[in-house]
């Protein structure tokens, strides 16, 4: 008597949803029901295959493809039943349906399910047809409720989409899942934006080269930080409040999140990454070498370079002019010499102690003078809102008029940038008289760098050392190879500082034509 083979049988199982694999749900409990379906008919299972978080519009899937080539493999040998859960496990697209089944019949395949029996006559494949085709619309029902909430959401000023960096979502009683401050990615975000708004920064590159610094800021990134990416966060509003959905015709809508920078300084960002890009910063400014580039050579006036030069037992520093013709043409100076002399210059500009405290008591008194006039600013921003408004309205109604595709255009754009206008005198309104930050907080670090740069300058930071060649000096230093630094030109800060303590860096005596009394030498306090 002959032998009667048992029949082999796989599963195949799929879930569209990452969530769904995170939580365990739909993979385990179809598999279930598949074995349970096989036990009964009496099948042997003998593999199983997956796709984990895959579109049934989808055909090319990993598990799929792994199904189809076992089934080819032992064609020959013998049929496979291929058992799903449900038709919608298979696809969710009549055409999509149609290409699998086909794929599975020629590979070797027999398709069963415990949902619905597969037939080859015509009543049977137009039922198995509108099955298909009705997983299709709820598919296709589905993903257009998902966008319509999205939307909603977004129009009630949520963020929807993926956290950008300094950002991430969590839940908040009364508004659900928002985003909130990431730290403290969200810190070096604001360095950034903020930075290259005052011109700390003064192109993107910069602030790639800033942002690479920083160890953990790009963890959440596979990817290694481009040039496109931080021109992206440069240009985001989600920074400064508002949102963009470009897609859904969503311009600057306000959002509930807590912006990281105001909508002025955001609106300073997109003017410099519209204006014209400065020059680069040389690319060979290294920590070894700081001030190459920024000294020049006393006989040319030329930027000077500098390289390393092997020695006997070690390797030295050296800056030399790189100017053919020059008299000073590769005649090196010593690394520690050159920079040792800068720092000397640096502690030339530190003003005496006394003469800071007056500066700093000047700042603090034009800070009060500038919150006691705010109020007088808010009334003027509100009328200038007020006109805005007006001239948004005239607009408003030549658009309706128009027929014109190019004066559309052109009315949007004058549109959109007087809501831009709007939005930052509503953000000035709200602000006048209430500073988002105290006086020491805002200017602790210029002070400490107006105090003394120097510190600033013997920090391990090359970024820290391009701040003070920027901000202390209104231009490049000659060094004569001789007799050292020649006279520095110092920014206006110093040279206003300087030019107040006067040549004998201090204070005028109190003295007139009449001898000094005895109040006046008690009340004179020397510099």
């Amino acid at each position: 008597m002959k032998e009667i083979k048992e029949q082999k049988a796989v599963v195949y199982c799929r879930v569209s949803s990452a969530k769904q694999v995170r939580e365990g749900h739909g993979l385990g409990s179809q598999e279930t029901r598949c074995r349970e379906y096989a036990a009964h008919k009496g099948y042997e299972v003998v593999e199983g295959f997956r796709d984990e978080g895959v579109s049934g519009g989808l055909i090319d899937r990993p598990g799929m493809q792994d199904m189809l080539a076992f089934l080819r493999k032992h064609r020959r040998h013998r049929q496979h039943v291929v058992i799903i859960d449900d038709i919608s496990r298979l696809a969710r697209g009549l055409e999509a349906h149609i290409q699998l089944r086909t794929e599975i019949q020629a590979a070797g395949g027999k398709l069963e399910s415990p949902s619905i029996e597969f037939g080859e006559d015509s009543d049977s494949r137009l039922v198995e047809n509108l099955l298909a085709s009705v997983s299709q619309h709820q598919r296709q029902k589905n993903a257009e409720q998902v966008v319509n909430r999205m939307q909603a959401r977004v129009m009630q000023g949520y963020w929807v989409f993926n956290p950008p960096l300094g950002y991430r979502f969590e839940t908040v009683e009364g508004h659900g899942k928002m985003l909130v401050r990431d730290e403290p990615q969200a810190s070096s975000v604001v360095e950034a934006l903020e930075g290259f708004a005052s011109g700390r920064f003064q192109t993107v590159s910069e602030v790639q080269r800033y942002l690479d610094t920083i160890p953990t800021f790009w963890e959440r990134r596979k990817s290694a930080c481009r040039f496109s990416m931080v021109k992206e966060l440069l240009e985001r509003p989600l920074y400064a409040g508002y949102m963009d959905v470009v897609k859904w015709g969503i311009r600057l809508h306000p959002a509930k999140h807590e912006p990281l920078v105001s909508f002025e300084t955001w609106q300073k960002v997109q003017e410099r990454l519209k204006g014209d890009a400065p020059a680069p910063i040389r690319k060979d400014m290294r920590p070894d070498f700081p001030l190459r580039g920024f000294v020049t050579c006393n006989c040319c006036e030329r930027p000077m370079t500098a390289a390393w030069a092997k020695g006997r037992n070690s390797r030295y520093a050296y800056y030399f002019c790189q100017t053919k013709g020059c008299s000073e043409f590769r005649k090196s100076i010593r690394g520690d010499k050159m920079e040792s002399d800068f720092e000397g210059v640096l502690r030339a500009l530190r003003p005496t102690p006394a003469l800071f405290a007056l500066a700093e008591q000047m700042l603090r008194d034009l800070w009060q003078e500038r919150l006691d006039r705010g109020q007088g600013h808010g009334k003027d921003a509100k009328a200038e809102i007020a006109k805005i408004e007006r001239k948004s309205g005239k607009l408003m109604e030549r658009l309706l008029q128009t027929d014109s595709p190019a004066m559309i255009v052109a009315y949007e754009k004058q549109i959109q940038k007087l809501e831009e206008e709007k939005l930052a005198l509503t953000e000035k309104v709200q602000n006048c008289g209430r500073p988002l930050k105290s006086f020491d907080d805002t200017y602790r670090t210029a002070c400490e760098f107006l105090s003394n740069p120097w510190k600033l300058w013997v920090s391990d930071s090359l970024e820290n050392k391009k701040t003070v060649l920027r901000l202390a000096f209104a231009g490049r230093i000659p060094y004569c190879r001789k007799e050292g630094y020649r006279t520095a030109n110092p920014a206006l800060p110093f040279k206003a500082l300087g030019e107040f303590q006067g040549a004998g860096l201090g204070l005028v005596e109190p003295r007139g034509i009449e001898p000094l009394t005895s109040s006046l030498r008690t009340r004179r306090s020397p510099i």
